[in-house]
């Protein structure tokens, strides 16, 4: 069974930094995409950004484009998520997630899933994101 664990939130101040990492255990299938996704206070689970194990395109929303930047290391089982410029809207809890694909050639989900936490095959408890002054 797929075990997830994030690391790296914490409190920041408008305009900071944080990298985010995820580690994953008990994978059973070299195919997947990794995906961030985050929770604010009172708002619907959201789609953050998402990298392929055989996808050599990262794929983010809108608003974090030019800020945020997903990598990952498929030999250590590790995404990683680096955040900066960030705002007081960033703050949430943010989850890491596994979909597996078929195969190799396989795609993301359409935009409207990717939100969907039904979507994914296994997600994490999640790191406390905090953008405060």
């Amino acid at each position: 069974q797929v075990k997830l664990v994030e690391s790296g939130g914490g409190l920041v101040e408008p305009g900071g930094s944080l990298r985010l990492t995820c580690v994953a255990s008990g994978l059973t299938s070299p195919f997947y995409y990794w995906s961030w996704l985050r929770q604010a206070p009172g708002k619907r689970l959201e789609w953050v950004s998402s990298a392929g194990s055989h996808d050599i395109n990262p794929y983010y929303r809108d608003s974090v484009k030019g800020r945020f930047r997903i990598t990952r290391d498929t030999a250590k089982n590790t995404v990683y998520l680096q955040m900066n410029s960030l705002t007081h809207e960033d703050t949430a809890l943010y989850k890491c997630a596994i979909k597996y694909i078929a195969n190799a050639y396989d795609t993301l989900p359409v935009p409207s899933r990717r939100s969907r936490i039904d979507e994914y095959d296994a997600w994490g408890q999640g790191t406390q994101v905090t953008v405060s002054s």
